[in-house]
């Protein structure tokens, strides 16, 4: 048999399929329900979508011009109800919902789990700041937790080997995606620490759905995260998926690719800063020599530094001087305290009793008091006196 003659071509195929579908009324004004998942808002304006339940999945796009007449933002995870029709995309052979109008009807289950795990760990305090480890400036080994194949690892290696080939990439293969595999990311994390195989942890894998990212909104991946010794970087997804892996780490990158670059410092933009820096202190320093000359030369044309014995010679006799000045000075003082002190002592030795007793008087005391009266005195009391040669006890007889 002859197929060739039979063959059609694939564009004709599906345009065939295309005008069946057309032809079908049941399929030109469809209203479905489901849950949104992979939404990407175009910059053009146009929404394109999955739209599934438990069982099924289907495509949808919603051109600008009927996404502007809706009155909230679709999300993944919300829960929606959609008018338009079925059609099939000619250049990849897709069939579609051409969405033409969009009610919101609640949050689904995956993005409610999301948000309740989000909100609990939180408030335990695993998104804290103060619990974020320092990313090591000039890591030696960059431990990778990712798949085995894919572009994933490919461009954190090029990334890597581009800004510092002395870095070592060590790739410790997990699941990204499906059951179990937030079991294997966990594993992975804990055989990094026990065995001190890296300086930091790349926790990567590419975009996707709400559903593919879903090991990575796991609590035992976001607990794993947060007891690692080792510092995590988040590469989940593209720029603008977010998962509980991105709040726990240590640190989030946008793409694997960037975090590749958060990871590992530019070698050759280093070399470059140290350079600058070698050039700056030594242009710094030859211009202190320059300095430093320059106050020489001005000591060497003075007249001090033209002759310094000279200097030293007359130092030597301004200090004789002063040597000279003080001793007089101290003489002299010397001389003003012994005269005070004989005028003190004459004028002591003229007022004291000794000197009056030298003259025939003498002093009467009873128990060391001076007798003033014949009154102070009484029969039997026992007295002394004090001549200038000498003292007596003595009695009052009468």
């Amino acid at each position: 048999m002859n197929y060739e003659s039979m063959a059609v071509t694939v564009s004709d195929l599906n345009l065939y399929i295309k005008d069946k579908i057309a032809k079908d009324e049941a399929l030109n004004a469809v209203v479905v329900k489901g849950e949104i998942s992979n939404f990407k808002a175009h910059y053009t304006g146009h929404f394109y979508f999955t739209l599934k339940d438990d069982k099924s999945l289907i495509k949808c796009v919603m051109f600008k011009t009927y996404a502007d007449r809706i009155n909230f933002k679709p999300k993944d995870g919300m829960k929606i109800i959609v008018f338009g029709g079925v059609s099939v995309f000619e250049r990849d052979g897709i069939y579609q919902i051409y969405v033409k109008a969009m009610q919101e009807q609640g949050i689904g289950d995956l993005y409610a789990q999301f948000e309740k795990l989000k909100q609990n760990l939180e408030k335990e305090g695993l998104f804290d700041e103060k619990h974020k480890k320092k990313i090591p400036i000039m890591p030696k080994i960059i431990g990778v937790l990712s798949s085995q194949t894919g572009a994933v690892i490919k461009d954190i290696i090029n990334v890597s080997t581009r800004r510092n080939p002395n870095c070592y990439i060590r790739l410790l293969p997990v699941p990204v995606q499906g059951p179990g595999a937030a079991k294997e990311i966990v594993k992975g994390i804990k055989t990094m620490n026990d065995n001190n195989l890296a300086d930091i942890i790349i926790l990567a894998r590419g975009g996707g759905s709400l559903e593919d990212l879903w090991p990575f909104n796991e609590e035992i991946v976001a607990r794993a995260i947060y007891e690692s010794n080792i510092p995590i970087i988040s590469a989940v997804g593209h720029e603008t998926d977010f998962t509980i892996a991105d709040f726990v780490a240590d640190l989030r990158a946008p793409t694997p690719s960037a975090a590749a670059e958060l990871a590992n410092p530019d070698i050759f933009e280093l070399i470059n800063k140290i350079n600058s820096f070698r050039e700056r202190a030594r242009n710094g320093l030859k211009k202190k020599i320059e300095l430093l000359n320059l106050k020489l030369n001005k000591i060497k044309s003075s007249s001090a530094f033209a002759n310094p014995m000279q200097n030293i010679q007359n130092n030597y006799l301004r200090i004789d001087k002063y040597i000279k000045d003080l001793e007089k000075s101290i003489k002299l003082k010397q001389k003003e305290a012994e005269n005070v002190f004989i005028e003190q002592t004459t004028k002591l030795d003229a007022l004291s009793p000794l000197k009056t007793l030298t003259r025939g008087y003498s002093i009467v005391e009873k128990e060391n008091k001076p007798i003033k009266s014949i009154k102070d005195l009484n029969e039997g009391d026992e007295i002394l006196i004090r001549v200038s040669d000498g003292e007596k006890k003595a009695k009052i007889l009468k």
